[in-house]
């Protein structure tokens, strides 16, 4: 099985694929707004995901006329969403999974869920 490598991209690719200077480039990475991998020769390399973000920067900067200092506010909340995002996800599917189970060994549970669900489906017509 052939393992797919990850596209990277150099500097003055991405520079030109978004008609910005490199300097642009290395200022919000100076700026910590992006993340460039490194080679052993300290030519930065690119990645989809640093694409896509960066396409959110500049979305941000030309399109809405966001500051650097908003922009990095902004990108630190979206990650902060993302990551809750992702634990209520966990949260949820542990739930799911507890409440599977419990709805499996437990006869007194089903009565009672199916119990509500009638009583929840009578409101809802009734609505």
């Amino acid at each position: 099985m052939k393992r797919e490598r990850a596209k990277l991209y150099t500097i003055g690719i991405v520079a030109s694929m978004f008609n910005i200077h490199p300097q642009t480039l290395r200022l919000y990475e100076k700026e910590g707004l992006i993340k460039p991998t490194r080679s052993k020769g300290r030519t930065r390399y690119y990645t989809e995901e640093d694409i896509e973000r960066l396409e959110f920067i500049l979305t941000l900067s030309r399109d809405l006329g966001v500051n650097l200092a908003g922009i990095d506010i902004i990108l630190r909340m979206k990650e902060q969403m993302e990551e809750l995002e992702a634990q209520i996800q966990k949260l949820l599917e542990f739930i799911q999974k507890e409440f599977s189970e419990t709805y499996q060994k437990d006869e007194s549970v089903k009565s009672i869920l199916l119990a509500e669900r009638k009583d929840i489906l009578k409101v809802i017509k009734k609505g």
